[in-house]
């Protein structure tokens, strides 16, 4: 089988391979750095480099052990989590190592477990099952950041992760959990902010504004292992769900290797339902297009599978929002369905900043009649949106 690991998957440029092709490789090996902003990329198998190009094709060897090549010795904690290439597990995919060099003093770690996408739950079923990981990886970044407090920001209908945390962190004075309103978008970073600080933050404005940082629950296990194992980042949890055969709400498949193909994780889940569609690289909401061979990679978190789009030849206007499908993706779908887009509009809580479209109060969605009748005097005989709560 071969493996496809993508030289970008984390913000800032793509990596500079340090391999070639021809080269054996044994898993946890380095096998590309970044030129600026970025992160590490290491080998998830063993096996020989046979392609190199947006990706570092490797074809697996017949045997492979679990014992992978840890990190190289480092001074400080930090400088493992670089060396590592942490990033932001969540999707953002910003480097970590950049975040734990903030100086929190009296300040706040915040551990976002809102997983608010449909179908998704890998990080719930980390926390139920390894509770004491996610807290060693939370006690790093506050003592790296020197934070002063922790909150763990959770929806109060996962019950049995709350009654895992609460034990989990029953001794420790400076942790505590707080409850995040059951809606979507609750895992937006500046909805956090305002559920656990009570301070809502501009568009544009980042967590250091308040003296916080943010980390998904997956980013924190991946510092613990970092730090205390030497091991790199080589895996990622997923989610595999939708039109998969007897799945009901979802499949976890925790420590997927990166750059394996999605399909050989559905096909682990069930395999294909009759009448599929696409393979949704994501979440409902934000996921875009992918297909069987997509890689798995250090942000991926769903894989799902659409139904077939229906046959819709009307004319559609496109109503588009920062929480959820943007107006490519929103287009795609319409073009799938064999419609034709004939207006677009976004979102009235949408507010341009420094070049992006930001929302100015995610989670509290308004009326959008005015939108609507835009849209239907552009010609619109239908209306697809992203996601909208009104």
């Amino acid at each position: 089988m071969k493996i496809k690991i993508l030289l970008k998957q984390h913000v800032g440029a793509p990596c500079k391979t340090t391999v070639k092709i021809g080269q054996e490789i044994k898993k946890g090996e380095l096998i590309a750095e970044p030129e600026g902003l970025g992160a590490n990329i290491h080998s998830s198998v063993y096996g020989i480099v046979v392609d190199i190009n947006d990706a570092i094709v490797i074809e697996m060897a017949d045997d492979q052990p679990k014992y992978f090549m840890p990190i190289a010795d480092t001074s400080c904690n930090i400088e493992a989590v670089k060396e590592a290439g942490v990033v932001g597990a969540g999707g953002a995919g910003f480097p970590t190592h950049v975040k734990l060099n903030a100086k929190l003093n009296d300040g706040y770690v915040l551990v976002n477990t809102a997983e608010c996408e449909p179908i998704l739950k890998h990080n719930i079923k980390l926390i139920e099952e390894k509770p004491e990981l996610l807290i060693r990886g939370l006690k790093y970044a506050m003592e790296m950041t020197k934070a002063k407090k922790a909150y763990i920001a959770i929806k109060p209908n996962h019950k049995k992760a709350i009654i895992i945390l609460g034990k989990a962190i029953k001794f420790e004075q400076n942790i505590e959990i707080k409850f995040l309103p059951n809606m979507y978008p609750a895992g937006d970073e500046r909805v956090v902010i305002r559920e656990t600080l009570g301070v809502e933050l501009e568009p544009g404005q980042l967590p250091n504004a308040v003296n916080a940082v943010v980390f998904n629950v997956e980013t924190l296990k991946n510092v613990a292992l970092a730090i205390e194992e030497r091991r790199p980042v080589i895996a990622k949890d997923v989610t595999v769900g939708g039109r998969i055969k007897g799945d009901v709400d979802g499949k976890v498949f925790l420590n997927a290797p990166i750059g394996m193909p999605v399909d050989h994780y559905v096909n682990l889940a069930g395999g294909l339902e009759k009448n599929s569609g696409e393979i949704v690289i994501g979440g409902p909401f934000t996921g875009i297009a992918g297909h069987e061979n997509s890689p798995i990679t250090k942000t991926t978190g769903g894989v799902l599978v659409g139904m077939v789009f229906p046959n819709d030849n009307r004319k559609f206007g496109i109503l588009a929002c920062e929480c959820g499908a943007q107006e490519d993706r929103l287009t795609e779908i319409v073009d799938g369905m064999g419609g034709t887009v004939v207006a677009a509009e976004k979102c009235k809580r949408m507010v341009e900043v420094n070049g992006r479209y930001r929302c100015d109060k995610p989670g509290e969605c308004p009326g959008q009649t005015e939108t609507v009748l835009k849209l239907k005097k552009a010609g619109a005989e239908a209306i697809i949106v992203g996601t909208c709560e009104d």
